[in-house]
C-alpha cells in the first residue's frame, strides 16, 4: 500500500540530493518516476531540481494554479509511474498537497516530498503545514548548527546580519539563509564569537 512521505529538514541537509537518489534507484531499476518542484524556486532555472553539491535533476515546474493530479494522471496513461517526488515541497498551496494525497489513495502510488518546516521566522510555510496535515510518514532529515548541536531552525541573512522580517517566500541559498540549533536562532548568533 501506498504512502505518503513528508521529508523535512531546515536548509543544508541534503534533502535535494536524497530526492535525487531515490528517483535515481527507481530509475536504475527501470521504474519511472514524476518529479516536480515549485515554480518560484529559479536558483538554477525554472523546473530544475538541484543539490548543492552539483547533482541536477529536471522536474515539472508547478505554479500556483498548476493540478499535479491531472499531470499525474496524464503520464500515467502514457507509461507507468511507480513514484511522484517533490523538491522544495513548503512552497505548495494546499490544493496542491490535497491533490499529492489524493495520488496515494486513488492511484496506490508513493508520493515523497522534501522540503522545509518553518521559515526564518520560524513559522510554518502552508505546504509544510498541510504535509504535516496529510503525510502518513513525516520524517526528519538532520543536520547541525555552527556548535554543533541539531538545528532546527533557520535564519534569514542580509550584510552578515539576522533578519527578523521580510517575506516569507525569498528564495536563496547559503548566501542568505543559516541553520541554527533553537539556542543559537533565539539569542540571533550566527557563529562562533571572535
Amino acid at each position: 500500500m501506498a504512502q505518503f512521505f513528508y521529508k523535512y529538514s531546515t536548509m543544508n541537509a541534503g534533502k535535494s540530493i536524497e530526492l535525487i537518489k531515490v528517483a535515481h534507484n527507481y530509475e536504475e531499476r527501470g521504474k519511472r518516476v514524476l518529479a516536480f518542484i515549485p515554480s518560484v524556486d529559479t536558483r538554477d532555472g525554472v523546473g530544475t531540481i538541484s543539490s548543492r553539491v552539483g547533482l541536477k535533476r529536471e522536474a515539472i515546474p508547478v505554479d500556483e494554479d498548476t493540478n499535479i493530479l491531472d499531470i499525474f494522471i496524464h503520464e500515467q496513461a502514457k507509461h507507468e509511474v511507480a513514484c511522484v517526488l517533490v523538491d522544495e515541497c513548503q512552497f505548495l498551496k494546499k490544493h496542491h498537497v490535497l491533490e499529492l494525497a489524493e495520488i496515494v489513495d486513488s492511484c496506490d502510488v508513493p508520493v515523497m516530498a522534501y522540503g522545509l518546516k518553518n521559515d526564518f521566522r520560524n513559522e510554518l510555510f502552508e505546504g509544510s503545514y498541510y504535509c504535516l496535515v496529510y503525510a502518513d510518514k513525516i520524517e526528519e532529515i538532520k543536520t547541525i548548527c555552527w556548535c554543533g548541536k541539531k538545528a532546527t531552525m533557520v535564519a534569514r541573512v542580509q550584510d552578515g546580519k539576522f533578519v527578523h522580517d521580510g517575506d516569507q517566500v525569498m528564495v536563496g541559498g547559503t548566501d542568505m539563509y543559516v541553520s541554527l540549533c533553537r539556542k543559537h536562532y533565539n539569542d540571533g548568533r550566527l557563529g562562533p564569537e571572535k
